[in-house]
């Protein structure tokens, strides 16, 4: 899973690099699938219950699962999400982030992008066995709503291993204390889904594409985590 996980690692870095106004997320998801490929992995979502690309782009508004098009051109000011996975010998790696599209970002959406990444953070720094998921729920929550930002609850993060998505499922809000207790071994996917609206959401005609009821803009971070004895290891750094 570190292999795969250093190869979404990879992959992202890459498609960071060359987010830039006037690029369209096709041209992303070109990229990313020869770089996978050229890593000696397989892409995880192309399939995945009929996903059609290795990437999922989520624009401004849209907060998990966009699509990458042709017609889908980047501009000055927006931001967008891109979550990745691969596949090695078997095992997933799964990560997202959250990149703007040059350098003129409205603050309010600057703001929420840090936010986003502090409360991924915030979360995987409870990991350790005897945390609770209530307990990583509870540090992305209080992270983000101390900054006035909505937690989108229609989606949440996962269990991953020898599947893309296994149990347990992985809220980002919740109780201390509450859920199920982290044990060393488990291996959860951490993805912070924040709304700087509302948190509600609605899926798209495509079938995939779930975007911010409000119209509010949407930031998305993910890492693939284990659980050790010494607390979280990141396998996608």
């Amino acid at each position: 899973m570190r292999r795969a996980g250093r190869v979404v690692r990879e992959t992202l870095e890459l498609v960071r690099g060359l987010v830039k106004p006037g690029v369209t997320t096709l041209d992303l998801e070109n990229a990313a699938e020869a770089r996978i490929a050229e890593l000696g992995a397989k892409p995880a979502f192309k399939g995945y219950h009929g996903f059609p690309c290795v990437l999922c782009t989520s624009v401004n508004s849209e907060v998990v699962h966009g699509i990458p098009s042709a017609n889908r051109v980047l501009k000055e000011g927006d931001i967008v999400s891109v979550d990745c996975g691969a596949i090695i010998d078997g095992y997933f790696g799964d990560a997202a982030i959250t990149v703007p599209v040059g350098t003129k970002i409205d603050p309010r959406t600057a703001r929420l992008v840090k936010v986003t990444e502090a409360s991924l953070h915030a979360a995987i720094a409870v990991v350790r066995p005897g945390a609770t998921l209530g307990d990583v729920g509870q540090a992305v929550q209080k992270v983000v709503e101390a900054e006035g930002f909505s937690v989108v609850r229609d989606f949440v993060g996962h269990g991953i291993g020898s599947r893309m998505h296994e149990d347990p499922q992985v809220p980002n809000f919740g109780q201390a204390g509450h859920g199920m207790k982290l044990r060393a071994g488990m291996v959860i996917a951490i993805e912070p889904m924040v709304n700087a609206g509302k948190p509600d959401v609605v899926v798209l005609d495509d079938g995939w594409t779930a975007v911010a009821a409000d119209g509010s803009m949407s930031a998305h971070f993910e890492h693939t985590v284990a659980v050790t004895a010494t607390g979280a290891r990141v396998l996608t750094e």
